[in-house]
C-alpha cells in the first residue's frame, strides 16, 4: 500500500482522553492519532510537560504512527493509539 502520510503541527492535550492528540493526513483524509500522558512519561521521563515532551520527540512518534497507519491498526473509532 503506497500512502502519502503528512503530520501537520497541530497537537493538543485532550483532557477527557488524558492524551496528546495529533492529526495525520492520509491521501487527503484526516486520521486522529494519540498517545496517553502516562505512556509519554514512561518513555521520556517527567521532567517536562507532556505537550513539550511530545514536541521534543515528535519525529519518532510520527514515525511510529505512520507505521501503525500503514499496518491499519485503527481502533473502533478510527483512531491510531500509540502505547
Amino acid at each position: 500500500m503506497n500512502q502519502a502520510i503528512l503530520f501537520p503541527d497541530r497537537e493538543w492535550w485532550d483532557e477527557s482522553a488524558n492524551a496528546i492528540c495529533f492529526p495525520a493526513l492520509v491521501n487527503g483524509f484526516q486520521i486522529l492519532c494519540a498517545i496517553d500522558g502516562e505512556s509519554l512519561i514512561r518513555r521520556f521521563g517527567k521532567d517536562k510537560e507532556v505537550i513539550e515532551s511530545f514536541r521534543q520527540h515528535r519525529w519518532d512518534l510520527e514515525e511510529e504512527a505512520e507505521a501503525a497507519i500503514k499496518a491499519e491498526k485503527e481502533d473502533a473509532q478510527g483512531w491510531i493509539w500509540l502505547s
